[in-house]
């Protein structure tokens, strides 16, 4: 019987699956089992679209549709929260089971104090996260930087600090340090992300400290819910996954991993935001009267709620139909979020104009943080 706070090595017992799958499958095999005993009424994952650079948000209410989500894609920048609000009514008629990033968690948790979803009706899956590329990044990245067509290319990972991707004829790996000093690599908000290991799921799982003969045929499972023990105890009684104590070596270095990716998130952190300087408000008020006021920042937020914002009210400070917006237009939401913003970056990757969003959100977020937390004794997502 799995315990919360026990960390195990988990695989499938598919065979068929084991192959299909990453680390040993255990993921699927986990929502397959839940989906199977009908503990949920539907998964919420991702797929391949049209090729790796195409990542397509499905809930899947029969098994066997499963196989195709299993693995991962990097080039995916979706939040799953979003589609969980927004497409299944958050949760609050029927049972979802879901993998996460860092953000997606942080997404669902936000939307659950708006009582947009329903996190008792939600089994949440967490999977250590590195970082996501920009698909049109990653596209012209292939190219200029590995020499590939980008559309040879069928499988990409990252591992051991480097983006490496399959194609027809080979396959070949870059430092993702040196990917992102030429301006590729990871998007800007998940270079400054510090929640890599999402334990305010039920399970937090991932290749990170998997070891020895198990390396690669297993997948780290740390259980951190009442919730989540009682799927992995269940899944593994039917035979559905094997489980076994985590490695001490290899939970030790599943520590250094995590911790090397923070120190990562602090020399981004204060990279991009010693880049702002002392005059944050003025880059921002510069940056942002190219805004042509579409209003993709705020109805895919997962924390700027449009019934909450004022914006397409006509008042004195934001007047309807002026562009560029009037200051006021983004203070308002700068101030709506500046307590909650969870670095998701999806204000900035759907911005027509290219104004880094996500950055001043951030910034705003992290100098609160700073200030008034420690004061407070409160942590935080550490985002």
């Amino acid at each position: 019987m799995a315990a919360k706070g026990d960390l195990l090595y988990a695989w499938t017992t598919d065979s068929g699956l084991a192959k299909k799958a990453e680390c040993g499958g255990a993921v699927t095999a986990l929502l397959k089992y839940a989906l199977e005993t009908k503990m949920v009424d539907a998964i919420v994952a991702v797929r391949k679209g049209y090729d790796i650079y195409d990542a397509v948000p499905v809930a899947i209410t029969d098994p066997k549709d499963l196989d195709q989500t299993a693995g991962s894609l990097h080039c995916g920048t979706l939040l799953m929260s979003t589609f969980i609000k927004d497409y299944l009514d958050g949760a609050k008629k029927m049972k979802i089971g879901v993998v996460v990033k860092g953000c997606d968690l942080m997404g669902l948790l936000e939307e659950a104090k708006r009582n947009d979803v329903d996190m008792n009706n939600i089994i949440t899956i967490g999977v250590n996260c590195g970082g996501s590329v920009n698909p049109t990044v990653a596209r012209k990245m292939i190219k200029a930087k590995y020499g590939v067509d980008p559309d040879k290319v069928h499988k990409e990972e990252i591992d051991k600090g480097q983006f490496i991707i399959e194609y027809e004829g080979g396959h070949k790996g870059i430092s993702v340090d040196e990917l992102e000093e030429e301006g590729f690599g990871r998007r800007s908000n998940c270079r400054r992300c510090k929640y890599k290991v999402p334990r305010q799921a039920d399970l937090a799982c991932g290749n990170w400290g998997v070891i020895g003969e198990k390396a690669g045929k297993a997948t780290f499972v740390e259980v951190c819910s009442d919730k989540g023990a009682d799927l992995v105890s269940k899944a593994a009684a039917a035979k559905k996954i094997e489980v076994e104590p985590a490695a001490q070596k290899g939970i030790e270095i599943r520590a250094k991993v995590e911790g090397a990716m923070l120190k990562l998130g602090d020399k981004w952190r204060k990279h991009d935001f010693t880049a702002l300087g002392a005059n944050l408000w003025d880059v921002i008020n510069t940056e942002t009267s190219r805004c042509i006021k579409c209003y993709s920042c705020i109805e895919k937020c997962p924390v700027c709620s449009p019934t909450a914002f004022e914006g397409r009210e006509e008042s004195l400070m934001v007047r309807r139909g002026v562009l560029p917006a009037d200051p006021m237009f983004h203070l308002r939401r700068f101030a709506h979020i500046s307590d909650s913003c969870i670095n998701c970056g999806q204000c900035e990757e759907l911005c027509p104009m290219e104004i880094p969003l996500a950055l001043f959100s951030h910034a705003i977020r992290v100098e609160a943080d700073n200030a008034f937390l420690p004061k407070l004794g409160k942590s935080d997502y550490t985002n």
